[in-house]
């Protein structure tokens, strides 16, 4: 799918995550509708879903759509605690090649990282998805997911 047409898709699913949203400023059942939108819209999206930071401070599973999770990630290790520690979003094209990566699913090949921000602008979770396929993920969808995530703890 060229940027454009990928580009066009994301605007579409984020008219339509804006218009349900509303009823709810919780941010779990927000979470749980882009993951799911997300996941049955966008092709080759394996594994789409959410981790958040708990009390503790572990990088707990949230919701999400795919097969079976991690329930918590090894602290400071892999993708999503890279988008966490750096608060900047991830693309990684082969998950082989990053240090410390935490494979969930074997099947996983790349991946991207959104950082979630709550109302003080702290990061307090991240938008995990994974693909089946090598550079699966660029600019465009970084781009437009950052824009998607704002709407977890946004005004509508």
């Amino acid at each position: 799918m060229n940027s454009q047409t990928k580009s066009r898709r994301y605007q579409r699913i984020y008219g339509q995550v804006k218009s349900l949203i509303g009823a709810t400023a919780s941010p779990w059942s927000r979470m749980s509708t882009l993951a799911a939108l997300l996941h049955h819209k966008m092709d080759g999206f394996f594994w789409t879903g959410f981790y958040y930071l708990d009390d503790n401070g572990d990088l707990v599973v949230g919701p999400y759509q795919g097969p079976l999770a991690c329930l918590k990630l090894k602290k400071d290790t892999g993708v999503c605690w890279a988008g966490i520690n750096e608060e900047r979003s991830q693309v990684v094209g082969d998950v082989e090649k990053f240090p410390g990566h935490i494979a969930c699913s074997s099947l996983s090949k790349s991946e991207i990282v959104v950082p979630v921000r709550n109302h003080e602008g702290k990061v307090v979770a991240v938008l995990d998805i994974d693909s089946r396929e090598l550079n699966a993920f660029d600019d465009t969808d970084r781009e437009e997911l950052e824009k998607m995530v704002t709407l977890v703890y946004g005004e509508v």
